[in-house]
């Protein structure tokens, strides 16, 4: 199914009670790579981008404060929003295998491969799954939307975390030279938004069955 499809899929659902940057993704039908949408200001590379400017692997692109983007990376797709920075790793393979946040909140769904996340001092591995991270003065945020990935820090074991809708959220932070991981609140992302971005890329959140979204708290 394309894009497209997907989108006429959802259009009923972002009508229904999305936000504002849903519902006009969804309204336009088609979105081109790159920028795909942006309210706002942002720059690619240092320099100021529009609606349609490319992002490429090895590309480092920011949103100013107040502003919000939809990007989309081959077959990956981010919501940045304000005052959000994120970095791109070139890779040999054409698809992209590294990212680092240094600062801001992103959410993000990727294709099924491995991709490697800096946040601060902390790493997450992770494999085609939907994520959402906040870089705060004293910790990270990360809810791994659904799929499986790998958290690692500065004196800790690697911890794994497999979710199917949101159930294990963590909050990061380093005391010393020891990372501490502790549970933490669901917050300041969306099912709407996750499906927005998937559909973006021709696909939809597991949580989804047949087209169908589960009424739950995630709106």
């Amino acid at each position: 199914m394309n894009k497209r499809e997907w989108l006429k899929r959802i259009a009923a659902f972002g009508a229904a009670g999305a936000s504002g940057i849903i519902s006009e993704a969804l309204a336009k039908g088609d979105l081109p790579p790159g920028v795909a949408k942006l309210e706002g200001s942002l720059t690619v590379n240092g320099r100021d981008a529009v609606l349609g400017t490319p992002v490429r692997l090895g590309d480092k692109v920011a949103t100013a404060r107040g502003s919000q983007a939809v990007i989309v990376v081959g077959s990956d797709a981010f919501l940045m929003r304000s005052q959000t920075t994120v970095e791109f790793g070139p890779s040999s393979r054409g698809t992209l295998s590294d990212m680092l946040v240094s600062a801001g909140r992103v959410l993000s769904v990727f294709s099924k491969k491995p991709v490697a996340i800096k946040a601060a001092t902390a790493s997450i591995g992770i494999r085609g799954t939907g994520a959402y991270i906040e870089i705060n003065p004293d910790s990270v945020y990360f809810c791994l939307c659904y799929g499986e990935a790998a958290v690692d820090g500065p004196g800790m074991s690697t911890r794994e975390v497999k979710t199917t809708h949101h159930e294990s959220p963590l909050l990061l932070s380093t005391t010393g030279s020891i990372m501490k991981v502790e549970a933490g609140p669901f917050q300041n992302h969306s099912d709407a938004e996750l499906i927005m971005l998937e559909a973006l890329v021709g696909r939809e959140p597991p949580f989804m069955k047949d087209g169908k979204y589960p009424a739950n708290k995630y709106n």
